[in-house]
């Protein structure tokens, strides 16, 4: 499975973005998704995840109210809106896939990565 995420910018405190994340896969239907982030000198963490069903998500407390996460599996597509945004939420956003059941913040669990996209935001 490759992804490829696009959406990225420069954008000031209090904007929006909208990030896609697009999987070469003819079985999307059947992967949770996820985004990451990692911003310099800090580790990984989680964002947002939506299991295949699009039943499931879950946000990190630092997003939520301000981001949602969606899929469009006839477009082989995973979305993160992103509103109010904030200097912090400066990092490389990655998508990510994996084929459990259920989804879960552990990135153990993500076998597919993309490349990323550049976030960031002026104060």
């Amino acid at each position: 499975v490759q992804l490829v995420e696009s959406g990225g910018g420069l954008v000031q405190a209090g904007d929006s973005l909208k990030l896609s994340c697009v999987a070469s896969t003819r079985t999307f239907a059947s992967y949770g998704m996820a985004w990451f982030r990692q911003a310099p000198g800090k580790e990984r963490e989680s964002v947002a995840g939506i299991s295949w069903s699009g039943d499931e998500t879950y946000y990190a407390d630092f997003v939520k109210g301000r981001f949602t996460i969606s899929r469009d599996d006839a477009k082989n597509t995973v979305y993160l809106q992103m509103t109010s945004l904030k200097p912090d939420d400066t990092a490389i956003y990655y998508c990510a896939a994996s084929p459990k059941l259920h989804i879960d913040p552990d990135a153990r669990h993500f076998p597919y990565w993309g490349q990323g996209t550049q976030v960031a935001v002026s104060s």
